[in-house]
């Protein structure tokens, strides 16, 4: 039996034309051709960025740059879709390393950052440590960011957790960054050994720099730089490998420059770092408010038949509280929200 007649005589069984069944054939191998060309242009972004940690939600507006001008369409349930049935989704990893020593004599500073408004750069610098491992090698990572525009304007990389590492860091930030007017700039930190010694608030100190930290226990209030270092650690330095004798200082400057000025940042407006920071481009938000403070209850489940006229605050899963409503990551990304209320607000409701 020929094809064609093989055909003709299944489209009759089913009541469909042989046009019908052309027609459909064509569609699929436009889909199979369209869902190749997606994969290989994903594949080509992760390449480029040097990581296979971005995941759908930083993929889609790049892929959809590259096929501007196509008839080709993506949504986000799509995308996501074909990474999912190509094994190309993000899977999260847990934290091995602490690099946070508070306990010591050296004086600690208050925390000047809470519910602050941030309107520009070089505001309020955000500084933190964390650890790369490459091999059986732990180096030591110091950080300082740009609260507003999000780059990372320092860094340095050392074995040790010493204060003169953290030095380094700052001295890169300053030279890259000078400080325009007295007291105009405020620096950030948790209570590390490293931030409250001699040579580091000296430091800050003469190029007439405020000083503020976290309370005892409250990396929430250093969420910014916590989020910066996720980052990095993620989408790039656990997958990242050093050959023998390589620098991994100028491995890592390679990734930060990636970060800056390629990585386009959600809380940005899909704008990168540098394009905030050095071309004056503005967030989507002109302001950013740091350290806000939320109140958080379950939602009450009325009885069946009765009306809830209970206000309530939403909260994320197993009753944890939202990673998104942090001035770390736009809680607009969630498919749940949460309402700010002041705590003088909240006082004189219970009273």
């Amino acid at each position: 039996m020929r094809p064609s007649i093989a055909v003709y005589i299944l489209c009759g069984l089913f009541g469909k034309t042989k046009q019908a069944f052309y027609k459909q054939v064509s569609t699929i191998k436009d889909e199979m051709v369209e869902q190749a060309m997606i994969i290989e242009i994903i594949r080509k972004i992760r390449k480029r960025a040097k990581t296979k940690r971005w995941g759908g939600r930083k993929l889609l507006g790049l892929v959809r740059n590259e096929i501007a001008g196509t008839s080709i369409k993506l949504g986000r349930d799509r995308l996501f879709y074909l990474l999912r049935e190509n094994g190309m989704l993000v899977k999260p990893r847990k934290r091995r390393y602490f690099t946070t020593q508070s306990h010591h004599w050296l004086r600690k500073y208050d925390n000047l950052v809470e519910n602050l408004v941030v309107s520009g750069v070089n505001r309020l610098w955000v500084s933190d440590i964390t650890y790369v491992k490459f091999g059986n090698e732990v180096f030591f990572l110091y950080l300082i960011t740009d609260a507003y525009s999000q780059k990372i304007v320092g860094f340095h990389v050392s074995t040790d957790l010493k204060a003169d590492s953290a030095v380094v860091a700052l001295r890169m930030a300053l030279r890259s960054n000078p400080v325009k007017g007295t007291y105009s700039l405020i620096h950030h930190s948790d209570r590390g050994v490293q931030y409250c010694s001699q040579q580091y608030t000296g430091l800050l100190n003469k190029h007439k720099i405020l000083i503020s930290m976290t309370r005892p226990a409250s990396p929430q209030e250093n969420a910014i730089a916590e989020r910066v270092n996720g980052i990095l650690k993620e989408e790039w330095l656990y997958d990242m490998e050093l050959e023998k004798g390589e620098n991994p200082f100028r491995k890592i400057k390679q990734v930060i420059g990636i970060y800056n000025s390629i990585r386009p940042h959600n809380s940005l407006d899909g704008l990168t770092p540098c394009q905030i920071h050095e071309k004056g481009f503005l967030r989507h938000n002109t302001e950013r408010v740091i350290g806000k403070t939320y109140n958080y209850t379950k939602k009450a489940i009325p009885k069946q038949g009765q009306p809830s006229n209970t206000k309530h605050y939403a909260i994320g899963p197993n009753d944890y509280s939202l990673a998104g409503c942090s001035p770390a990551g736009p809680a607009s990304a969630l498919s749940w929200h949460c309402k700010y209320e002041p705590k003088k607000l909240i006082e004189n409701k219970n009273e």
